[in-house]
């Protein structure tokens, strides 16, 4: 059995200062020549998030972050460090979330107390989880691997072997972006030990014939789908081909990092202001600290590479890698990525739940922790006895 040991995070003051300093000299490009967003982040945007970062305070989040139970083990060669926070209920369903990118770990901070301890956050005793929240390799406190083959599937394999560490034979998961891939994965690896699978983003395609004659709510999800595709998923094509060449960059450059980012924080969040504007400033330069002060910016993009030589190339070779354990799936309206439960329902055999809901989008838990917590304990009120 592997060793578990506590993490605390503590930068080193050289680091910080090699940061502020860095901060303090950036060179910028003059303003794009449109007025939106599609030449990507702009200018005043970009510098909106600068000064935040400049005025960011490392240390107070390190103390607050350390407040959480926090470890390191060695799985299949590779540390990973991670979350870990007992409920006080005996009847608690141990619950691994797994985030995905731009975000982190820190995505689930705000969704910790609600789920661990839901007698104090206006929760029953029956929604208790036991609470494991992973950096995914390369990510955050997680060490970065030197060898080839940290995809997703491997990813999932350390996740039960972190679970059996951990005591919990029997498990519910999480994710969304590329933790939705993981979990689904996870389900797939070890059924008969996921109690439940809640997703906010679905592994879930549509086949060629579904754009023949797709219902009006189809037609909105697969024009949002080709959009994306067509100009919004261009850094996603150059991390799964060039990543090291792009991570020269994200580790020499706070404000390159910061731009690389802040595009996608502010591209996939809500930011409606009647549904409370997406990702505060302070809650993008957390992210996009851990990253900088982790040094992961060159190893969280080649997960990309690592994924996309991994996952599967079409919808028919998706539905060949069905998931039967129990599962739910919640969407948020912003999130890029929209699936119909038609084409889900090919893949996931055994679809329990699912809720579109009104507000939020790809960082729930950081954009309506409420909404995300409720919807978990909806999900698993059916699925806890499932199987």
């Amino acid at each position: 059995m592997p060793d578990i040991e506590p993490f605390t995070i503590h930068v080193p003051d050289p680091e910080l200062a090699d940061l502020h300093a860095r901060l303090a000299r950036v060179r910028l490009p003059e303003a794009e020549t449109v007025s939106d967003a599609t030449q990507g982040i702009e200018l005043n945007r970009l510098t909106a998030l600068l000064q935040a970062w400049r005025k960011h305070d490392w240390r107070a989040r390190e103390i607050h972050w350390n407040t959480l139970p926090h470890y390191r083990v060695r799985l299949d060669g590779l540390d990973i460090a991670f979350w870990h926070v007992r409920s006080p209920e005996r009847t608690a369903l141990p619950l691994i979330l797994t985030h995905g990118w731009p975000g982190s770990i820190i995505e689930f901070e705000k969704v910790i107390g609600p789920l661990s301890d839901p007698v104090a956050h206006g929760g029953s005793v029956s929604d208790a989880f036991h609470v494991v929240v992973p950096s995914l390799p390369g990510f955050g406190f997680s060490e970065r691997p030197r060898e080839r083959g940290w995809h997703p599937g491997r990813t999932a394999q350390a996740w039960a072997c972190l679970m059996t560490a951990l005591g919990y034979e029997r498990f519910g998961a999480h994710g969304g972006d590329w933790g939705a891939v993981v979990s689904t994965e996870l389900a797939r690896l070890v059924p008969e030990r996921v109690a439940g699978l809640h997703l906010t983003m679905p592994s879930a395609s549509p086949l060629p014939e579904d754009r023949t004659a797709p219902s009006p709510d189809e037609r909105r999800k697969l024009d949002r789908r080709d959009l994306h595709l067509a100009d919004g998923y261009g850094f996603g094509m150059l991390m799964g081909t060039r990543p090291q060449t792009l991570g020269y960059a994200l580790l020499d450059s706070p404000a390159g990092l910061a731009a690389w980012l802040g595009e996608k924080f502010a591209a996939y969040a809500d930011d409606r202001p009647k549904t409370g504007g997406g990702l505060s400033l302070a809650e993008q330069v957390d992210n996009i600290a851990l990253y900088w002060l982790t040094g992961t910016g060159a190893s969280s993009a080649r997960w990309y590479w690592e994924a996309m030589r991994w996952v599967p190339r079409s919808a028919e070779e998706e539905n060949a890698q069905p998931v039967t354990v129990p599962t739910a799936v919640s969407l948020f309206p912003a999130d890029p990525w929209p699936a119909a439960r038609r084409w889900a329902e090919r893949r996931y055999r055994d679809l329990r739940q699912w809720n579109e809901v009104d507000r939020g989008g790809h960082f729930p838990g950081l954009e309506q922790p409420e909404l995300l917590v409720s919807e978990i304990r909806d999900a698993f009120r059916s699925l806890r006895q499932s199987g």
